[in-house]
């Protein structure tokens, strides 16, 4: 299956990836979350402890199409304990899973849509891959930028950007969250030429 493909019934589940707690809310490795957050803000859905899923989830509803939001509260290494749980009382297909992370590969403010591929480095990815023993999911990679030294990537990402820079995150995360009905729907091409064309 190629990126391009559409997911058969749409998007069943949104993951954002952050860890949990107030110390690290605003840092670079939570934009997932924020996303996330956002999401359901204006769907006016509320987020709410489940234990069963290790997380914080809630319904939203997009014209006829429903979909899950979790947010893990596993700490991002564990990510997957979540995912495979709600997926599994769901009975949600990996390809019908979007996982909304930071991505250090792409220049601030970017936002990538994308199916498959490797984890990069990224724990929370890496952890998800292991848990549903597939790379075959929907990927929506916000840009936070790279420190330029690898040896400094987890004091990097476990910080808060500048002004500027959390600016342009959140108009990337804007951006993201208006072709999010596409993506729900299935529509992964059409969401992918805007968002593509949209975000730098």
């Amino acid at each position: 299956m190629s990126e391009s493909n559409s997911a058969s019934r749409g998007i069943q589940l949104i993951v954002g990836l952050g860890n949990p707690g107030q110390q690290y809310a605003n840092t670079r490795h939570n934009v997932g979350f924020w996303l996330a957050e956002r999401l359901c803000e204006q769907s006016r859905a509320q987020l709410q402890p489940e234990n069963k899923f290790k997380g914080h989830v809630a319904q939203i509803q997009s014209g006829n199409q429903t979909c899950r939001v979790i947010l893990p509260m596993t700490y991002m290494n564990r990510s997957g304990e979540a995912v495979l749980a709600i997926a599994q009382f769901y009975k949600i297909l990996p390809a019908e899973i979007l996982v909304v992370h930071d991505e250090l590969d792409l220049p601030v403010g970017s936002a990538r849509l994308k199916f498959d591929g490797g984890h990069g480095g990224h724990n929370g990815l890496r952890d998800i891959d292991a848990r549903l023993n597939t790379k075959g999911f929907y990927r929506l990679r916000l840009g936070i930028g790279h420190p330029g030294n690898k040896h400094d990537v987890t004091n990097y990402v476990l910080n808060r950007p500048s002004k500027s820079e959390e600016q342009t995150i959140n108009t990337a995360i804007e951006h993201a969250l208006t072709v999010l009905p596409d993506v729900l729907k299935g529509n992964i091409d059409k969401a992918m030429n805007v968002l593509h064309t949209v975000a730098k």
